[in-house]
């Protein structure tokens, strides 16, 4: 019996082989934890094998691109090293992050059913799929996101687009996407979706940082509006 590629299998070798080759802007960094740190694959590897270890059809969900904290520390959008542990059952010895995304989101999947289930029906990515760093006077090492100049923008659009098409043939249902941000994340990703036609329609949702950041006491209104989002615009995969 001839054996088959599962979505676990295409999104292992996806973040596997990931680079990016380009020029960047003067003082930024790019952050390729599959690269920097080799124990990271491994943790993404068990994650999609245990989640995605299938050949279903699933929604893409989109954010920016990855942090230091979140999956610059978990190779897994949206988690850090805490629910990595305590919600997938993944262990992860000798560091510790905690990413306030990553808190929002995994109430939201309790919310949706659990995550085995949210994880059966989407997958979660970025525009951009490799994160940036740039150096603070005095040194200190901050996230920076694709938008946040026009020069790094320009300098990595052909590697999202050549990203984003790869992992279209994963098993994506191209009728509806949704993106996490309503403001550049959701401006850029609009006007690339208009020229490059990825999808029918994208639907933004407020990005998990902002709620938790400025939102946190009406969170759960948040959380009511994302699994509303979904249900309206569940396509019959």
């Amino acid at each position: 019996m001839k054996k088959t590629v599962t979505f676990a299998d295409h999104v292992i070798s996806f973040n596997s082989n990931l680079e990016y080759t380009g020029k960047l802007p003067p003082g930024i960094r790019i952050m390729n934890p599959f690269r920097e740190q080799p124990h990271i694959k491994e943790i993404m590897r068990q994650f999609y094998k245990k989640f995605y270890n299938d050949h279903l059809t699933r929604q893409m969900i989109i954010g920016i691109n990855p942090g230091r904290l979140g999956s610059g520390s978990t190779g897994v959008p949206f988690t850090d090293t805490k629910r990595m542990i305590d919600v997938h059952g993944i262990n992860i010895e000798g560091f510790k992050t905690h990413e306030p995304s990553a808190v929002f989101m995994h109430e939201m999947f309790s919310a949706y059913g659990g995550a085995e289930k949210f994880y059966k029906d989407f997958y979660i990515t970025s525009v951009c799929p490799l994160g940036f760093t740039s150096i603070q006077p005095g040194g200190k090492e901050i996230n920076y996101n694709y938008y946040d100049s026009k020069a790094l923008t320009d300098a990595v659009y052909d590697f999202v687009v050549e990203s984003m098409r790869k992992q279209l043939t994963f098993g994506i249902d191209t009728n509806t996407a949704f993106c996490l941000g309503t403001g550049k994340n959701f401006a850029f990703l609009q006007q690339l979706n208009n020229k490059e036609k990825f999808f029918k329609k994208i639907i933004p949702l407020e990005h998990p940082r902002f709620v938790m950041q400025y939102k946190s006491k009406t969170k759960q209104e948040y959380i009511d509006k994302y699994l509303r989002e979904f249900e309206e615009n569940r396509d019959k995969l």
